[in-house]
């Protein structure tokens, strides 16, 4: 399996987890406050999981492709006064 299917799947997974967490405290299956605190943590953590994952892939998406330059002032007859 290759690494963008592996990193695929990963993301497609913690959704899947945020989400369950997510309705089981929405609908009212936390019964006290300790396990509210700890489902609203594994929520956390996954998230911080799942943005870790997306700025690493963003931060490669980003090294392989080659820098642009744009010029501003083409096709102006006189460059802006400073």
């Amino acid at each position: 399996m290759e690494a963008e299917q592996v990193v695929y799947r990963l993301q497609k997974a913690l959704e899947r987890r945020i989400n369950q967490l997510a309705i089981s405290v929405t609908s009212g299956g936390v019964d006290n406050m300790e396990t509210y605190k700890y489902i609203i943590g594994q929520i956390n953590a996954l998230e911080s999981v799942r943005q870790e994952i997306s700025n690493l892939h963003n931060d490669k998406e980003l090294n392989g492709k080659s820098g642009t330059v744009i010029d501003l002032n083409r096709g102006l007859k006189d460059s802006p006064s400073k």
